[in-house]
């Protein structure tokens, strides 16, 4: 388990509280406003930072031919894996996975995976025998509130920006060509999720605020995330915390 988060003041409660009531929020946004993400794109194709304000987690994907399962011979697959690093905040521990780590995981794994934004039979090299696997890596460096919005905005440009390397199939026998000798391949993207978070607090007067910031995310009652892509699919829609909400409210 990580450490109990740090609880703000009283006096920074009962101040950031009688902010929100009015619509303010302490950075200046307004409670449907979110902060501008900064893109930076690393040496290697799949390599990718994000910043959301001051939250930061950098991303990489690497791909590795492997045996297919035998359910899905036709398809390739794709893991996730994160880390959250002691420099993001005091809150985490390195080597003892959160709460809040192994939830976004899971949503990462059902924004990202699970909702086939990839096309994993354009994986497949080889029915039964060879397909690729990909891994993408997420690392959040510092935490200043919303960190699976940052994660799931860099995980989704990661996978855009990774190019595979071209094979060619001669019978049974499988040939990986080096970028010098064959560009790389994109993959193949069906759609692209978005996802959004909401902040609810326990004053049900109170407006919930997207794009929470840290201390907002640590006074809320709630979160409820959804993630949606162009065509107005919602992906995935969860949410966390005990704070009831009405069907008006999620609408």
């Amino acid at each position: 388990m990580s450490r109990c988060p740090q609880s703000p003041s009283i006096p920074e409660k009962e101040f950031t509280y009688k902010a929100l009531k009015q619509s303010l929020r302490l950075d200046g946004r307004g409670p449907l406003e979110i902060r501008t993400p900064t893109i930076t794109f690393g040496p290697e194709l799949g390599w990718v930072e994000c910043t959301l304000g001051k939250t930061r987690v950098v991303v990489y994907v690497d791909a590795k031919m492997v045996k297919p399962p035998p359910e899905r011979p036709f398809e390739g697959t794709i893991t996730i894996h994160s880390e959250i690093s002691p420099m993001a905040s005091v809150d985490y521990e390195l080597g003892r996975p959160s709460e809040e780590e192994v939830t976004m995981i899971q949503m990462l794994d059902k924004v990202l995976r699970r909702s086939d934004a990839i096309d994993k039979e354009s994986l497949c090299i080889l029915a039964g025998q060879r397909v690729w696997h990909l891994r993408l890596t997420v690392h959040c460096l510092a935490d200043a509130g919303n960190m699976f919005d940052c994660a799931c905005l860099a995980g989704i440009v990661a996978f855009k920006h990774f190019h595979r390397s071209e094979v060619e199939v001669i019978g049974d026998d499988v040939v990986v060509h080096a970028p010098e000798e064959r560009a790389p391949v994109p993959l193949a993207i069906h759609h692209t999720p978005f996802c959004v978070t909401f902040a609810f607090f326990p004053d049900p007067m109170t407006r919930p605020v997207v794009d929470p910031s840290l201390l907002e995310q640590r006074l809320s009652a709630g979160a409820m995330s959804i993630a949606l892509n162009a065509q107005r699919k919602i992906c995935v829609l969860h949410k966390g915390g005990g704070v009831p909400m009405a069907p008006d409210e999620i609408l």
